[in-house]
């Protein structure tokens, strides 16, 4: 059997037609029914990451059925629906991965990025590394929470307990990560490009109690402060804006250069930190909890052949929540699901 992918060439995704890949040992072969377009991608397929490969098959937040199993794989039975998240293959024996770190094994291979990812009809993975979905998520909804959701559960995490919680860039990540927060009490102000309506409307929708520009100061000082936007001069806005003792804690992949700030935001022992990829824990405490708190990601979907003019929109800023694509024809592009 053949199925198309998209592959990377010149900074592009090309649709070819390839023979379908087998399973190796421990290896589940999947139908793939949705993959979520995260800001990864496009710091991928824009060479923004070191050692892209050319002809690499893009796509992270993958939601299929298994329609093969290699030699081995027995977590999944066929027909099982799976996601597979950022993390695709950790060594399991260095002393990260010994102490529980395996999203810092200097051996680990990506979805995505070093292994075909899920801008395809069909892909091939670790099944120790794929995650069953809850039952509550159609396969449109759960997609964002592989890596937009389970990154900022992690990105959450190391903020500690908070009650007045910023989030700077408030795409696919951050609005997942405040309905979160949200449940558990906490306030979240929202930063967005000065002048996005969209994006700020969206953060009320989801519990904000304050949406303004990333330009701007909050109404009160803030016990911690998120970044997911790849923008190097947040951080000293980010601290300006946190309490003594807060935190700044930096969630994505990859950031433009940080320009240098005066001590002074700095100083009052405030600590400022960064979030490396994800492990398979964070996936297996987030989802279940995700459902629990009735989290909903808003969607908009775009077809598969349209890779390209969705990975556009999200670079030129048209993007409000997330963005998924579909290899079924049932969903006309810029249809949107909303929480």
């Amino acid at each position: 059997m053949r199925s198309m992918r998209l592959v990377i060439k010149d900074r592009k995704l090309l649709a070819c037609d390839a023979p379908a890949v087998a399973p190796g040992r421990g290896q589940i072969a999947i139908s793939v029914s949705v993959c979520g377009v995260c800001r990864t991608d496009l710091h991928v397929v824009d060479g923004e990451l070191p050692h892209v490969q050319a002809g690499i098959v893009p796509g992270h937040e993958i939601v299929g059925r298994v329609v093969a199993r290699g030699p081995g794989a027995e977590r999944f039975p066929l027909g099982a629906r799976v996601g597979v998240p950022w993390l695709g293959w950790a060594c399991g024996i260095c002393e990260f991965c010994r102490r529980g770190q395996e999203n810092l094994c200097p051996n680990a291979r990506f979805t995505g990025y070093q292994i075909d990812g899920g801008y395809a009809e069909q892909t091939v993975a670790d099944e120790r590394f794929c995650v069953p979905i809850p039952d509550v998520y159609s396969d449109e909804e759960a997609a964002p929470l592989l890596c937009a959701g389970v990154i900022g559960y992690r990105t959450w995490r190391m903020a500690g307990e908070v009650s007045a919680l910023g989030i700077y860039g408030f795409g696919a990540a951050a609005h997942i990560l405040a309905q979160l927060a949200v449940h558990h009490g906490q306030s979240v102000y929202a930063f967005t490009r000065s002048g996005d309506t969209a994006a700020q409307e969206l953060a009320r929708r989801v519990g904000a109690v304050w949406a303004g520009g990333s330009d701007e100061m909050p109404p009160v000082k803030l016990d911690a402060a998120l970044i997911f936007a790849p923008v190097g001069s947040l951080v000293p806005a980010a601290l300006r804006a946190v309490r003594d003792g807060g935190t700044v804690v930096c969630g994505g992949i990859h950031m433009s250069d940080i320009p240098s700030f005066p001590y002074e935001l700095l100083w009052g022992e405030r600590t400022l930190r960064s979030v490396a990829n994800l492990t398979r824990a964070d996936a297996e405490a987030f989802l279940p909890l995700a459902a629990k708190a009735g989290i909903r990601a808003e969607v908009t979907l775009w077809k598969l052949e349209q890779a390209n003019e969705a990975l556009a929109a999200l670079r030129d800023g048209r993007m409000t929540g997330a963005a998924v694509l579909t290899t079924g024809a049932f969903a006309p592009a810029g249809e949107t699901l909303r929480p």
